[in-house]
């Protein structure tokens, strides 16, 4: 009868995605029909998932990193009770619905991660297992559990996937367990094509337990395979050999990946099971509920026991109190990077549940995490390094802030936000308030050359929705970027930081930074108006004594954030950039294009149209006009 009620409840979810991509019109039926037997054995045989606590912080996680398979995906959280509805699936990929074309975690109760960009779920699901393994150790009475992830071969041929598998075999972070859907075959045709790697060979060199089975319709040596690798103390990797779009007339080909079936095969998939389109049997249902009771009562059980997990569920942020700090003391004269590592510092000494690190940078970037080293000896600890891992790096984070109890950090050289700019759109559309640190903002990074000054970044990460990017001129601005960042819940937080050395200028409070920009300086009734961020702020100030001398009067204004000068009020923009005053100049060592809507017609924007050049920090910010004579120059040809 088990046995009987497995196919069954396996063909049911087949159908069902099958329906959601007909009735879409739209949809990916190959990994539903191929894949659907290592989802049942998954959910139903191995998962520990409450459909009524879908936030459980110790439930099991599963990661579809083929994202590209959410139709079978949702089919299954339909059947194990999670609110997705019948009309939810008749709506899959329309316009509003909760089941989008690919799984997004905040809008979708029982999706994990938000997945589709190939490799990013693997990569997530190594943070998951990352978070398991810290939390785990600090509160062994609330934190075990596994996490999941279902792979492709596509997800293969990214090499994110690489890089974030590399980091979970060297951290043996043993209750990550990967599954892969192995069929030969992708979009364009056979992976033989494209591909002849030896997975098996190549997986266990990077110290992860590996499996093969042959037949990706046995479920029970699936379930077999995943409990042998739950006792291992390796993550794993089960390689399970499947036939893209099982049982129907394109099986085993590129024609059943990414285009619905005929109307006539989902017919006859329906009329072969029973029912009408989009029912469920009732034996069905009830294997299913019969499922959900032992997962409440699972959930019951842990709560009884569970001491700590309302500190872990809370996971805020305390802001300590920096005002003894060097950086906070005048006179300073040191780099952002310097004061962002001392006011860092603050924050993890009181504040155990931050983690992160930096990507074989930390003796630079001055970024590191608390109590240790993060590694298999010192579970408890809260500094990882990455290595040289910029975009592994930053989906990790992702995992991590999708697992919950912990607030994520990482950084880097800002050049290479380039790495890392996929995860972090990632983190914007996820609504994750991951923080991210960059170092080494401009030009002035000096001898390292054009390979490593940013000049088209700031306006690549400005240009993100959900993202705010904070560039402080000074200690005081990184303070109150700082309590933005950690004060975030909804949003990924960009602080972007010298390497050379700034005078502290601004005094500034944290209720004007967080407005994006406010006047640092004015004289009365001001003809200019002078923009600058960053570094360019003391420039600034050195500019604006000049244009002085030269009988003019300017307002000085601070601009760390555009997107968060872009969400104040009309009327409080007006105050800060009032219409009647049009001779503007920003100045900005960037690409700077977001800086024209603050210029007007009349204005400039003085900044970088070309890559920068090898050589002393001040000497290329000089050879290239980022000197107060030649900005001068620039506003005598406005005026």
């Amino acid at each position: 009868m088990e046995h009987t009620l497995d196919l069954l409840s396996i063909q049911t979810a087949k159908v069902l995605a099958m329906e959601a991509i007909q009735k879409a019109k739209s949809g990916h039926p190959g990994i539903a029909l191929g894949a659907a037997p290592i989802l049942y054995t998954l959910f139903y045989k191995i998962m520990n998932m409450d459909p009524l606590e879908p936030d459980w912080i110790n439930r099991d996680r599963f990661i579809l990193s083929a994202g590209h398979g959410s139709s079978i995906y949702y089919a299954f959280l339909h059947l194990m009770g999670y609110p997705i509805t019948i009309s939810d699936l008749q709506s899959f990929r329309q316009l509003n619905s909760f089941t989008p074309g690919h799984p997004e975690s905040h809008l979708t109760a029982g999706v994990d991660a938000t997945t589709g960009p190939l490799g990013q779920g693997l990569a997530m699901a190594v943070g998951s297992a990352a978070a398991e393994a810290h939390l785990q150790a600090k509160y062994p009475d609330v934190i075990n559990h596994y996490t999941y992830v279902l792979c492709g071969d596509g997800d293969l041929q990214e090499g994110i996937a690489w890089e974030a598998l590399s980091f979970a075999g060297h951290q043996q972070l043993s209750k990550l367990i990967i599954l892969f859907d192995s069929n030969d075959i992708q979009l364009d045709g056979p992976t033989n094509q494209t591909n002849s790697d030896n997975i098996g060979l190549k997986i266990k060199a990077l110290h992860f337990d590996y499996q093969l089975v042959q037949d990706g319709t046995d479920i029970k040596t699936i379930e077999k395979a995943i409990k042998k690798a739950q006792k291992s103390n390796q993550p794993s990797f089960i390689e399970i050999k499947t036939i893209i779009g099982m049982g129907s007339s394109k099986q085993g080909t590129s024609q059943v990946h990414g285009s619905p079936l005929a109307d006539e095969e989902v017919n006859r998939m329906r009329k072969e099971l029973g029912g009408n389109p989009f029912e469920v049997s009732s034996e069905v249902v009830m294997h299913f509920k019969k499922k959900a009771k032992k997962n409440h009562q699972k959930y019951l059980n842990w709560l009884k026991q569970a001491n700590g997990w309302e500190e872990i569920k809370q996971n805020k942020v305390m802001i300590p109190a920096l005002d003894s700090l060097a950086c906070i003391q005048p006179p300073f004269n040191g780099a952002t990077r310097v004061s962002s590592g001392l006011i860092l510092k603050e924050y993890n000494r009181i504040n155990a549940n931050l983690i992160g690190g930096s990507a074989d940078l930390s003796s630079s970037t001055n970024v590191e995490g608390g109590d240790g080293l993060f590694c298999p000896g010192n579970r408890s600890g809260r500094n990882i390094k990455f290595g040289v891992r910029e975009h592994a790096m930053a989906a990790i984070s992702n995992g991590i802030a999708l697992h919950g109890g912990l607030r994520a950090f990482c950084s880097g050289f800002f050049v290479f936000a380039d790495y890392m700019k996929p995860a972090i759109r990632l983190s914007a559309i996820m609504e994750l308030p991951v923080v991210y640190l960059f170092t080494h903002d401009s030009i002035a990074v000096g001898e390292d050359g054009p390979t490593h000054q940013p000049i088209e970044q700031l306006t690549m990460l400005r240009s993100i929705p959900n993202c705010i990017v904070i560039r402080p001129a000074d200690a005081y601005e990184v303070k109150a970027a700082y309590e933005m960042a950690f004060a975030s819940t909804h949003q990924p937080v960009i602080l972007v930081l010298t390497r050379q050395n700034l005078q502290n200028c601004t005094m500034a409070a944290t209720d004007q930074v967080k407005k994006g920009a406010y006047i640092l300086a004015e004289d009365d009734q001001p003809d200019w108006i002078i923009i600058a961020s960053g570094s360019e702020v003391n420039l600034a100030l050195e500019v604006k004594k000049v244009w002085n001398k030269k009988g003019k009067k300017v307002r000085l204004i601070s601009m760390p954030s555009t997107q968060l000068f872009n969400q104040q009020s009309l009327a409080y923009q007006e105050s800060i950039l009032p219409s009647h005053i049009t001779k503007r100049i920003a100045i900005e060592a960037s690409e700077g294009a977001h800086l024209y809507r603050y210029v007007g017609l009349d204005g400039m924007v003085y900044g970088l149209n070309r890559f920068g050049k090898s050589g002393k920090g001040p000497q290329v910010m000089a050879d290239l006009g980022f000197e107060v004579d030649k900005i001068v120059e620039a506003m005598e040809e406005i005026e």
